[in-house]
């Protein structure tokens, strides 16, 4: 019994990979993208902040929407809805029919996540629910820090359409899985609405929330553009930035567990600290980008830090969400979505308006930001909690 629980929680992360790599893959291949459609690379970009803005502005609604469906049918469509959008997009004739493709599966990827995160936790007893999970967000981690590299590779080794195709066919193997393995999971009880919107009329949520924002918006906004800087600012050829970014994603599975070990001792302190460590990465990005050598170095810590954004903060946000956990991991989703598509819009202006190397101030900017919401959230709310 514990082996098949194990397996179908196993095949829910393998959607969730291949959603992800949906998503972000395609920020390893922009470079070649902008070349083969003829446009701009900040154009080029807005397959990723199109697709990040569509989840962020649909996301809770579409939750919402589907929450009465039988969940194993969800995981199904929706992983046929994009198995066919990335057939589409290997063989798009032009870069409107590409745009397009992204849009439609992006209203169904906040749907996928909320649905994989509760499909897991009851195909488990209660107390084991936690840990199965947290196998399912291993596929949102690894498709944030190795999805990219791995598409970036197959793009530069083979073709644009070989790395379309090679999401095609995740997503494809999951879909094949979920039919096969998955028992049917009909929803017992549907929660009221009106408990889930309830947590909206928390102020310190909504500092969380926009804490969450500013972080995401913080990493995509350089980190979007990443392939385009080690090309231009460090002068790497395509072979070398596919093993950059491998690198990058390979140090974000060790920053990804000791980020989780951190938060076990003090959330607040950990997330305190994060922008600032941030920020001095991309301080080091800017003073070292023309440098080879140094700059291998700072992308191996760099990867370490990224990653660490995402769990802190997941765990930030949904620490004042503890009563309709479930709706708070859709605003999780939502809103670092609503981050990524302004921080890749904000490093694209950056890049097009002052070139290349500029991106990191717009990083910058949105720690600092970052910084604000969590101390006014700590200032209001966490000190009160202290003094009681």
């Amino acid at each position: 019994m514990h082996m098949k629980t194990s397996f179908v929680t196993f095949i829910i992360a393998l959607g969730v990979f291949g959603i992800v790599n949906t998503e972000l893959g395609v920020i390893g291949i922009l470079p070649q993208i902008s070349n083969q459609f003829q446009v701009s690379i900040s154009q080029a970009g807005m397959l990723v902040s199109m697709f990040a803005l569509i989840i962020a502005i649909s996301g809770p609604f579409m939750i919402l929407l589907f929450s009465g469906i039988n969940r194993k049918k969800i995981l199904a469509g929706v992983l046929a809805i994009f198995t066919i959008a990335n057939l589409v997009s290997a063989f798009a004739p032009n870069y409107s029919v590409l745009l397009f493709c992204r849009i439609l599966p992006a209203f169904l990827h906040p749907v996928y996540f909320s649905v994989a995160f509760s499909a897991a936790a009851s195909s488990v007893p209660k107390e084991q629910s936690a840990k199965a999970v947290s196998r399912v967000f291993t596929g949102l981690t690894v498709g944030m820090v190795l999805g990219i590299p791995i598409t970036s590779f197959i793009g530069d080794q083979f073709s644009i359409e070989a790395a379309f195709l090679f999401s095609a066919v995740i997503n494809a193997c999951t879909l094949i899985g979920i039919i096969t393995w998955i028992p049917s999971m009909p929803v017992k009880e549907k929660l009221s609405y009106g408990k889930q919107l309830k947590i909206l009329v928390k102020p310190q949520l909504w500092l969380n929330i926009a804490a969450t924002c500013f972080i995401l918006a913080a990493l995509y906004s350089v980190y979007s553009y990443f392939a385009e800087y080690l090309r231009i600012v460090t002068n790497m050829n395509g072979k070398t930035i596919s093993i950059m970014l491998i690198l990058f994603g390979a140090s974000g599975v060790f920053g990804n567990l000791q980020a989780a070990k951190l938060l076990s001792k003090s959330i607040v302190k950990t997330t305190i600290f994060y922008p600032l460590l941030l920020g001095i990465i991309y301080l080091l990005v800017f003073s070292a980008g023309n440098y080879t050598i140094p700059m291998i170095l700072i992308i191996i810590a760099w990867g370490a830090v990224f990653t660490s954004g995402l769990i802190i903060s997941q765990t930030w946000l949904t620490s004042e969400a503890s009563e309709a956990s479930e709706f708070g991991n859709s605003l999780f989703v939502s809103f670092a979505n609503l981050g990524v598509t302004i921080g890749t819009a904000s490093g694209g202006w950056f890049l097009s308006q002052m070139g290349i190397h500029q991106i990191v101030w717009s990083g910058v900017l949105f720690l600092m930001l970052a910084l604000i919401s969590i101390g006014v959230k700590i200032k209001l709310f966490d000190l009160k909690k202290v003094k009681v």
